[in-house]
């Protein structure tokens, strides 16, 4: 089991974020598809889509875990009012962080495997292998369940120009 890794994980000073945007994921395996879309809209209004490739990847892994791996028996019948899974996008200066928060307490899982061509267990793999740095923390207060995040560095020059639509973003 892993413990929490907050290493690397930017302030959480509201104020510092440049841009953030959110949304709603059914708990349906479409929605992983869905995830992508809004990441590849979000990074390009925020003129980083050049870092898609990798940061959609991330986000399809995680979410992928949260809807296989963390949502509770029958989610799938769940109302759509109430969607299980949040993606979360947060551009600081230098960082951009994917978070996906789910409903589960329990910890990922990093499973070891030798075998590449399986079609499962490579996720956490893939995320620390694409991202910069990666953990996970347990939500507090009135939220129940987790949030596993990825970290992406963005170089100076990756940066999109300061007040081209700073605090502004595609919400649910």
């Amino acid at each position: 089991m892993l413990e929490p890794l907050r290493q690397g994980l930017p302030p959480l000073d509201p104020a510092a974020v440049s841009n953030a945007a959110s949304c709603a994921l059914p708990a349906r395996y479409e929605a992983v598809r869905e995830a992508r879309q809004f990441t590849r809209r979000t990074l390009d209004q925020w003129e980083l889509g050049h870092r898609f490739d990798d940061v959609c990847l991330v986000v399809s892994e995680l979410v992928t875990n949260a809807l296989r791996h963390a949502l509770p028996a029958g989610a799938q019948r769940m109302c759509e009012q109430a969607p299980p899974v949040r993606l979360h996008l947060m551009r600081w200066t230098e960082r951009l962080v994917c978070a996906v928060r789910d409903p589960s307490h329990d910890s990922p899982v990093a499973r070891d495997s030798d075998d590449f061509s399986a079609e499962s267990g490579r996720g956490l793999f893939l995320v620390d292998s694409f991202s910069d740095s990666w953990g996970w923390h347990p939500l507090a207060g009135t939220l129940s369940g987790k949030v596993v995040w990825a970290l992406f560095r963005l170089q100076a020059g990756q940066v999109a120009v300061a007040g081209s639509g700073a605090g502004a973003g595609p919400t649910d």
